[in-house]
């Protein structure tokens, strides 16, 4: 569906955003001629390009990290708005071509080893978005639909038992005192004052049908309404990977049952994968991590940056995106969404860590790595 028309008072070249000091995958691909023919095009659900690139052209870039700049308010966003997206998905998942299919694999069976030496992996962690068919993303969505997401996916999640048995707590009825325990305890998301969720409209009508639910133990976790419809996650104190990987795959596997039973299900194509807000989290929306601790090995920063690279990994400090290592303490986690099974990435993970403690194991003794570098990068 090439999308609806909506005609503009002023020509494409007196609306075009000035990008020169922007450094984001939007800024890179959007030219004068794209603009001009996708300016008057907006989706079945009314959602347009410059809702498209509004967080781009709000915030200029990262200093240390290539942002995307670009968001969906809807599925057919990705249709509709293809003629830009397709570069930015492309550049920002290391060439990913429009008649690429995506390969989706949720069998944790297939995962081999995932069971960390805990002196050295502090936490494990998998979590992933997911969207509902049918009704707009956090960008576009009307408040009806935020509610209707609300309501679909607490109903799913209370039908849970077992070690997914849990309850939902609606951030509406939260005291502040409660929201900011889970946002230190890594459990919620923080506030709506990242540019992202700002400029790109996520944040309207805060905190109405936002909500955190998890099971028992804390162990399965459920965001409603920030970024994405949803986000899921595993995740567990320890270096016990396989047991986060197997709960992360059955509870999504488990939620989406409960779903289809009331007839509704996930966005997911062919080529994208599962759809998400973010051109980002495309494909499989996974991003499996650990705390691992190797004071010895990032001593060496930009050898360590070399390593993660080969490896398809990257790291970040403990507190998030921004945040720097305490104490040789790095959050490590698969560099790709798209492209790649979700076995896939969490192996890339399990084989990448056990490499980097088995070089800080050396290292501890006074050997030489030099043996252990990869030569280029795993495919």
């Amino acid at each position: 569906m090439p999308g609806n028309v909506n005609q503009k008072k002023y020509k494409a070249e007196e609306d075009f955003p000035d990008l020169s000091k922007h450094n984001n995958w939007m800024a890179k691909c959007l030219t004068k001629e794209i603009y001009a023919n996708l300016r008057d095009k907006v989706t079945p659900s009314g959602f347009t390009l410059d809702q498209v690139i509004q967080t781009g052209v709000d915030n200029p870039g990262h200093p240390f990290i290539m942002t995307v700049g670009a968001v969906a308010g809807d599925e057919e966003t990705y249709t509709v708005f293809k003629e830009l997206l397709d570069p930015i998905i492309d550049g920002r998942h290391g060439g990913y071509g429009p008649d690429q299919k995506h390969p989706s694999d949720l069998d944790w069976t297939k995962l081999k080893g995932g069971e960390f030496d805990p002196k050295y992996v502090l936490s494990s962690r998998v979590r992933t978005g997911r969207s509902i068919k049918g009704i707009a993303l956090p960008p576009h969505c009307t408040r009806g639909e935020r509610r209707k997401v609300e309501s679909i996916v607490t109903e799913a999640l209370g039908s849970l038992t077992g070690e997914y048995k849990g309850k939902y707590y609606p951030l509406s009825t939260m005291t502040e005192k409660e929201q900011n325990q889970l946002i230190e305890d890594h459990f919620l998301f923080d506030k709506p004052v990242s540019p992202l969720l700002t400029c790109a409209g996520m944040a309207r009508d805060w905190p109405d049908a936002r909500g955190i639910w998890h099971n028992d133990e804390k162990t399965f976790l459920v965001w409603i309404n920030e970024e994405d419809h949803t986000r899921v996650i595993s995740m567990q104190k320890g270096g016990d990977m396989k047991s986060v990987f197997r709960r992360f795959c059955e509870g999504l596997q488990k939620v989406e049952d409960c779903m289809k039973a009331k007839g509704q299900s996930y966005m997911w194509n062919e080529h994208l994968g599962y759809i998400l807000t973010c051109p980002s989290n495309l494909g499989t929306g996974l991003r499996a991590g650990v705390h691992v601790k190797i004071p010895k090995l990032s001593k060496d920063e930009k050898q360590l940056n070399a390593i993660l690279d080969k490896l398809r990994l990257q790291k970040r400090g403990t507190g998030g995106v921004d945040t720097e290592a305490t104490g040789g303490t790095y959050d490590i986690s698969n560099s790709d969404r798209l492209g790649y099974s979700e076995v896939q990435l969490a192996q890339f993970v399990v084989d990448g860590v056990n490499l980097l403690v088995e070089m800080e194991k050396k290292l501890e003794k006074g050997q030489s790595i030099e043996d252990l570098i990869p030569k280029e990068k795993i495919k």
